[in-house]
């Protein structure tokens, strides 16, 4: 069994390394990095430069022997050194015309290099105009298409609005339809058809459909949700009653405008200080108009929680109003029987003695809901209510006197 070591890949590597001829060295450092593009560029073109300068001067070699040759042998007679000058004059010369012919080599190389380049270059430019062009061409074609989805899509908006609403008119319709066929059934004295006017629901659904349909998204939206809202109310008004978050003054005056009959309202001292705001002018405007063009009896309760809100400001709040036709009367909660001291002092308007509109207060006395109820039991609580307080308060003229014995001091109920 032998015992030599088998060579290792390195040395079986490099046998046939040592044995391979040397030929001329890669151009670099040796042991170095290898050379970059540009160096190996380089270096080839040096090794082509003196390549071609080795061929340039031994073809001047050449020639210069063959004129020394021939020089002395047309001329024995002349002198070595002058044969030798005529020798080294014609290399020179063979080796400066080898350079001239060179060099237009170059410049017709070069410039047809620059020629290639420049009509490469003439077509990377083309190309990428073209590019641009069909880019912006797919721009034009992808914004066109966006637009015409934009439109189809505010077209399909406005369609879905236009049959929202009409389905809608439609459930009015059947609704008010029903509700009258209701009416006619039963003995409540409710207004017949020709005062619900149901003919006017399907202009007014009509007319909101086509404000809406060239306008901006926002008011689509607007409409959309304001439809919802009405919509949501007149559903709760099936069951006679319907409610809202703070104080609605819009409900306020609608009903006031829609009352043919009479308007039976109380304000508290929580009230005090609406009636010398914007709404307030509004709604005694509207109650004027009732009163003027109508015929609407107008009559207002005003509850004081103490007798030292009796001052010349309620006096002349209640003078301006009975200006207007409204009849007023004033009284004190503290100074009523027990019985009318026990109930409700929540602000309420009873129009046409068939709906109520009441507003709720928290405890700070702040108006918090809003709710118009139609029941009947619920509106003949109300009107009996305010009859009550009606008959138990006092007058323009005898709330005249009471402000002056208040102020004189003779009046002593409710001084502590």
């Amino acid at each position: 069994m032998s015992t030599a070591q088998s060579p290792q890949p390195e040395e079986a590597a490099g046998a046939p390394a040592t044995a391979r001829p040397a030929g001329p060295a890669a151009p670099g450092p040796p042991g170095g990095p290898p050379p970059t593009a540009g160096g190996l560029r380089r270096a080839l073109t040096a090794d082509a430069d003196r390549s071609r300068w080795g061929r340039r001067l031994a073809a001047g070699a050449v020639l210069g022997g063959l004129a020394w040759g021939v020089t002395a042998l047309l001329s024995p007679d002349t002198a070595p050194l002058r044969q030798f000058a005529t020798g080294l004059l014609c290399a020179a010369a063979a080796v400066l015309v080898q350079y001239v012919l060179g060099l237009d080599r170059r410049v017709e190389e070069h410039t047809r290099r620059t020629e290639s380049l420049l009509t490469e270059t003439a077509a990377a430019v083309r190309d990428s105009v073209h590019r641009l062009e069909r880019h912006d061409e797919e721009l034009r074609g992808g914004l066109a298409r966006q637009a015409r989805e934009l439109r189809s899509g505010l077209d399909r908006q406005s369609e879905e609005l236009r049959t929202g609403l009409t389905r809608h008119t439609e459930s009015v319709r059947q609704l008010v339809e029903s509700r009258v066929s209701e009416v006619e059934r039963s003995a409540d004295p409710y207004p017949g058809p020709d005062r619900v006017r149901i003919d006017s629901v399907p202009e007014l659904a009509k007319s909101f459909a086509e404000v809406l349909a060239p306008q901006p998204p926002i008011l689509y939206t607007f409409v959309r949700l304001e439809m919802k809202r009405v919509v949501g109310h007149m559903s709760d008004l099936t069951n006679l009653s319907a409610e809202c978050p703070g104080e609605n003054h819009d409900w306020m005056l609608s009903l006031t405008r829609a009352a043919e009959q009479s308007v039976c309202a109380t304000s508290t001292s929580v009230d005090r200080q609406f009636w010398n705001s914007e709404p307030a002018s509004r709604y005694l405007q509207a109650q004027q108009e009732a009163i003027e063009e109508r015929g609407v009896s107008v009559r207002r309760v005003f509850l004081l929680e103490s007798a030292r809100e009796l001052d010349d400001r309620l006096l002349r709040l209640c003078e301006e109003q009975e200006l207007l036709r409204i009849e007023v009367r004033v009284a004190v909660l503290p100074e009523l029987p027990p019985h009318l001291q026990r109930g409700t002092t929540n602000d309420f308007i009873v129009y046409d003695e068939e709906a109520s509109f009441e507003i709720d207060q928290d405890l700070r006395d702040v108006n918090v809901r809003t709710r118009l109820i139609a029941r009947q039991d619920h509106v003949q609580d109300r009107m009996k209510r305010f009859k009550e307080l009606w008959d138990a308060g006092m007058g323009v003229r005898e709330l005249e006197v009471r402000v002056d014995d208040e102020e004189d001091g003779t009046w002593m109920v409710d001084r502590g």
